[in-house]
């Protein structure tokens, strides 16, 4: 006799997404990084509602969706800083921050020091690599 739970998509047994939905999810925010992220959203590609998804994304990944969402968005910061020129308010934009005085904050928060800090720290780093 086969049971209806082995077809229907379940949560892992910690109570976190299964695989599937968390790579739904990761992807979707990836893909999506620089524009603003609906958690709604997240969880009706989830086919869950919002309270669950948000639930299991954090018993998964440790992290709710939305602390998730903001380290990757400091992680693609970091790479923009030490491989781009752009600018500190490019880079805001580029990684879905409202503006610069929020990404400051939030990269402050996040790393320690400010982006410009992190940015002159870096780029001297990468030079003395490259002159060694």
């Amino acid at each position: 006799m086969a049971r209806l739970e082995q077809y229907a998509p379940r949560l892992s047994a910690t109570g976190g997404l299964c695989p599937r939905r968390e790579r739904i999810a990761k992807q979707l925010i990836l893909a999506n990084l620089g524009e603003s992220l609906a958690i709604a959203d997240l969880a009706q590609a989830c086919a869950l509602s919002r309270s669950h998804f948000s639930r299991a994304f954090k018993c998964t990944t440790g992290l709710s969706p939305q602390e998730w969402i903001r380290q990757q968005r400091i992680q693609r910061a970091k790479e923009l800083i030490t491989s781009s020129s752009l600018s500190l308010t490019q880079i805001s934009l580029e990684c879905g921050f409202c503006d610069q005085a929020h990404f400051c904050h939030m990269f402050t928060r996040s790393e320690g020091v400010n982006p410009m800090t992190w940015r002159n720290h870096h780029s001297r780093h990468k030079h003395q690599v490259i002159a060694a």
